[in-house]
């Protein structure tokens, strides 16, 4: 059953998430980072928002400490929430992240260890022991039922792509249900606004490969804004209809820049619109002064921040030109 929210119940923790907004990456740090000579200007720069030294001459380093920033902000957060429900949507994609890799290394006989995360609600060593065991019953309901479907999956067909559609699928169903249980338009929007994203990706990278309906239906996930039969309709037309479909939603634009790719452009500027599409969603919580909104909001913006200072400092690394490192960066929902 759905709990009933009361925005001031969120007073504290809104009040802590507009002051750690401060320190968030913005536009002018970004661009102090792109311009830095040295590596200890980025040093400076990074620390002045809370972030240690980071090195992309280390991958390895530099992917763990973002990682800990990343459980160090939802701990930071974790006393001052009514309802864990909403961290849980940004920790339970982790847990499915562990389990593709656990299953699919099980399946080729290698070692999983450099491809697990601590971000998620199950330490990845549980989860590798409970897949090991087929003894689910400490994991979550949705994550155990999940994980034993794949598995089934995968020892059946040996098909590590239908075995990644299904628990991506189930992560989003679960993201749903948690969004839902905490009785939050808000989050639920934003889970839905990520499965319609998803769903565009889909379809796109579907015509794109020659294939058709029966194909696509087989990806899609159900819960968006945008039914899925709405999505196969246009696959049988090959992609006619698709800005149409989209139009009225945020992801507007990204399908125009869909269509544009079913032409033959490039996918990198469409893939770049659907993340900003779902940041997009977000904004709306800048003018709500307090409740769950400007968390669900303030935690999409740090993930945003953090994939961005990752493509930033490979960028940097790789010697690519400023203006090509912009290009691919998100635009947050700040």
């Amino acid at each position: 059953m759905s709990k009933t929210i009361r925005d001031t119940d969120y007073l504290a923790v809104s009040a802590r998430i507009r002051a750690m907004e401060t320190r968030l990456l913005t536009d002018e740090r970004m661009e102090q980072l792109l311009s830095a000579r040295t590596e200890e200007e980025v040093t400076r720069v990074l620390q002045d928002c809370g972030y240690p030294a980071l090195s992309a001459m280390a991958p390895d380093e530099m992917d763990a400490a973002l990682s800990a920033v990343r459980r160090e902000t939802l701990a930071d957060l974790a006393g001052g929430v009514p309802d864990a429900g909403y961290l849980d949507v940004f920790k339970l994609q982790y847990d499915y992240h562990n389990a593709k890799a656990i299953l699919k290394a099980g399946a080729m006989g290698t070692d999983p260890a450099s491809m697990l995360t601590e971000l998620g609600r199950v330490p990845a060593e549980e989860l590798r022991e409970a897949i090991r065991t087929g003894e689910y019953g400490a994991l979550p309901p949705m994550l155990a039922a999940a994980v034993a479907e794949a598995k089934d999956v995968l020892d059946t067909t040996r098909d590590p792509q239908l075995c990644d559609v299904l628990l991506d699928r189930r992560s989003f169903w679960e993201e749903l249900a948690a969004a839902e249980d905490a009785g939050s338009a808000f989050l639920a929007g934003y889970v839905r606004a990520r499965i319609d994203s998803a769903n565009l990706r889909a379809l796109v990278r579907t015509l794109r490969m020659g294939k058709g309906a029966d194909f696509l239906q087989g990806v899609l996930t159900e819960g968006g804004e945008v039914p899925a039969d709405a999505l196969t309709a246009v696959a049988d037309d090959r992609g006619r209809g698709l800005v149409e479909l989209y139009a009225p939603t945020v992801l507007a634009g990204a399908a125009e820049a869909g269509a544009a790719a079913l032409r033959g452009g490039p996918l990198t500027e469409f893939e770049k619109l659907c993340d900003e599409a779902v940041n997009g969603y977000l904004a709306g919580a800048q003018l709500i002064p307090f409740g769950e909104a400007p968390l669900v909001a303030y935690l999409a913006a740090r993930d945003t921040e953090i994939t961005n200072l990752r493509i930033l400092l490979l960028g940097r690394r790789a010697g690519l030109a400023p203006e090509v490192i912009r290009s691919r960066l998100r635009r947050s929902a700040g």
